[in-house]
């Protein structure tokens, strides 16, 4: 399909442009497609295209840099290193419509208001991009995305419009425009997910332009308020495909519900001094802290090896410490030093909890009730320990 699309694409060649006349007569239109979030992690955001009509020759293609092909066996591997190579791709704008018909998710064009000189020019230069030599590019998810890819081909190739403002006072952070999405859509998971691996470049405040060039919908709305010395860049706006919004059921299996339910778990257990509530503690205490261990495990391992910077400058580990894999394998031994070890990550998270609202990085709400599990638990490990070491007698191994 893609072959057949660019050869469609060359149909339309640069000579045969030349031929038209030079004012908006040609029969060549350009629009803009603003594709709905869909359910799918890579969709959570939208999608952007645009779309090269010629009524004259038949033609009608949707050109994207959406693609990537997650066949291959280290995709996981590449992306979680930051190595997303994605792509330029074309198709039948039939074929680009069914797949949003399917997925029951809105589509708006806005058909551009260029010069055929612009048209002829943007055409070429997707022309260009859409050789197997140029198509691919690194994605990087704020700086240099599909939308991004797509916003900009247009800017560089019909410099003559302006951008109006769109942000509001104050303006919102990269964050804050994500959550936006995540939260509309009740992804608190994922939600959960990003904020803990994506540092504190995420807490930077984009410029107009780079808030423009960052989401679909940004993009389309920044279009309609932009101006070029004919009048507004979009010369009219079409709902391709419209759905019915389904209202769903509102989900209580939330990050802050589930921590939360640990919390007054581990309270309830710790007040009870049967033995197979201290056993269950122990257990509780070992998964808790292996699992945040592990995860700030992953949290380094993206702050040090991926190649771009979105995952660095990240608070989160100072609660996440991956020390805490080490820490484990001693509950049961007692150390002299455990019992510091766990005084110091009970103050740390402690500041964390106190500063919740002030930190430069923002912090996922459900962090506030998983920061009091282990404000909790590193307290009583402290005191349990410490009490355990002034009751040994000497010259005894407590273990026995």
């Amino acid at each position: 399909m893609f072959k057949w699309t660019i050869a469609c694409l060359f149909l339309l060649s640069s000579s045969q442009l030349n031929a038209q006349t030079k004012n908006d007569s040609c029969s060549l239109e350009i629009s803009l497609l603003t594709c709905a979030p869909g359910t799918d992690l890579y969709s959570l955001f939208g999608h952007t295209g645009i779309r090269i009509r010629d009524r004259q020759r038949g033609m009608d293609v949707v050109i994207n840099y959406g693609y990537f092909d997650d066949s291959d066996p280290l995709f996981y591997f590449h992306f979680t290193n930051g190595i997303m190579v994605y792509s330029l791709e074309a198709q039948t704008f039939g074929d680009f419509m069914t797949e949003y018909e399917v997925e029951h998710r809105d589509v708006v064009a806005q058909v551009l208001n260029l010069t055929c000189e612009q048209k002829k020019s943007l055409y070429e230069a997707l022309r260009q991009n859409a050789d197997d030599k140029n198509r691919f590019y690194n994605y990087q998810f704020y700086a240099d995305n599909c939308t991004t890819r797509a916003g900009k081909m247009i800017a560089a190739q019909c410099q003559s419009f302006q951008l109006e403002n769109i942000l509001p006072d104050p303006s919102p952070t990269y964050r804050q425009m994500i959550h936006i999405y995540l939260d509309r859509q009740q992804q608190y998971w994922p939600e959960l997910g990003i904020d803990l691996l994506l540092g504190s470049n995420l807490d930077k405040k984009p410029g107009n332009e780079q808030a423009i060039y960052f989401l679909p919908d940004y993009l389309m709305v920044g279009f309609d308020h932009a101006h070029t010395s004919r009048g507004p860049l979009v010369l009219r706006k079409e709902t391709l495909l419209r759905f019915s919004k389904i209202t769903t059921d509102k989900v209580w299996l939330t990050p802050v519900f589930v921590f939360s339910f640990l919390f007054v778990v581990s309270i309830l257990l710790s007040l009870i001094r049967k033995v197979y509530a201290q056993k269950t503690l122990l257990i509780f205490d070992v998964v808790l802290f292996s699992l945040l261990g592990l995860v700030g495990l992953v949290m380094l391992y993206v702050w040090l090896f991926r190649v771009d910077e979105v995952c660095r400058n990240n608070i989160n580990i100072v609660w996440a410490l991956p020390t805490h894999l080490v820490a484990v394998f001693f509950l049961a031994r007692n150390p002299a030093w455990l019992k510091y070890y766990f005084l110091i990550t009970a103050i740390l998270s402690a500041v964390l909890l106190l500063g919740f609202r002030w930190w430069p990085q923002q912090m996922n709400i459900a962090l506030v009730p998983m920061l009091m599990i282990i404000v909790f638990r590193s307290s009583h490990l402290f005191l349990k320990l410490n009490h355990a070491k002034d009751h040994q007698l000497p010259g005894k191994d407590p273990r026995l």
